[in-house]
């Protein structure tokens, strides 16, 4: 058994196809750094990421995949899903080894699999967009929570920065305890430390912390959710199924008293 040992980046995860092919060895399993090595193996080979060959890699892919393809490839390791290392480790060497394009040879389970697990956060993504509600802070920023299954925030921020262009905002990723700061101009990454003290990691701004006109306009968006709803056509199953439960401790309409 080869095992590589990297840094879990997604360049770690580059170089290490760049070495695949440099040094004609391919692993049996990835494992982090530190990580604990199972007790048979032939060879352990430590990767060190380097972020030319990262980048040589990249551009190759580049050249022989579509947008979405390659769109996919990220989207797959955003997931985070176990095993997903391996799965893009052995789809990229298979893209590299063939003379014609395979992203829709779903004969193939590592491309079929590719594309679910894209289709997967992709849509998150999409809910992400739905479902985020600003609350205005006492410092004139826009704030907003979100806790999605997949790591799909770097995937929402340009329609953010779109959308709202001439406002300040932070929209924060509870689970993951990052988020992005836009000041008007420019994307920043926050995290907790940087920005968050108390209640906004968990999606709610303290009294202190709002707007004096944010309780007023929270009232009033609850009011009129309430008031456009027919009890009778109410069906929790679809509901659900349209707005998973997990988004609701972050919609404003979803915290009526």
């Amino acid at each position: 058994m080869v095992i590589f040992v990297y840094d879990r980046s997604f360049e770690g995860l580059l170089t290490s196809l760049f070495y695949c092919y440099s040094h004609k060895r391919f692993p049996d399993t990835l494992l982090g750094v530190g990580e604990q090595l199972p007790l048979l193996c032939d060879e352990v080979v430590e990767i060190v990421t380097d972020d030319q060959q990262a980048g040589r890699v990249w551009r190759g892919l580049a050249k022989k995949l579509s947008g979405y393809a390659l769109w996919a490839v990220a989207a797959c390791w955003m997931s985070g899903l176990p095993q997903v290392e391996m799965l893009l480790l052995r789809y990229m060497k298979r893209i590299f080894d063939s003379h014609s394009s395979v992203e829709l040879d779903f004969a193939d389970p590592d491309v079929l699999e590719v594309v679910r697990i894209a289709k997967k956060v992709a849509k998150e993504r999409e809910r992400v967009v739905q479902f985020v509600r600003f609350q205005h802070g006492a410092d004139d920023i826009y704030y907003a929570c979100i806790n999605p299954i997949y790591n799909v925030l770097p995937f929402a921020v340009n329609y953010f920065t779109n959308r709202f262009a001439f406002q300040r905002w932070i929209i924060y990723d509870t689970i993951r305890q990052f988020g992005y700061y836009y000041d008007g101009k420019s994307v920043t990454e926050v995290n907790c430390t940087t920005y968050c003290n108390g209640e906004e990691s968990v999606g709610v701004l303290g009294e202190g912390e709002r707007d004096e006109d944010e309780e007023l306009f929270r009232r009033l968006w609850q009011t009129y959710f309430s008031s456009i709803a027919i009890k009778e056509r109410l069906n929790p199953k679809l509901h659900r199924q349209h707005m998973p439960v997990r988004f609701w401790k972050c919609l404003t309409e979803k915290q009526l008293k």
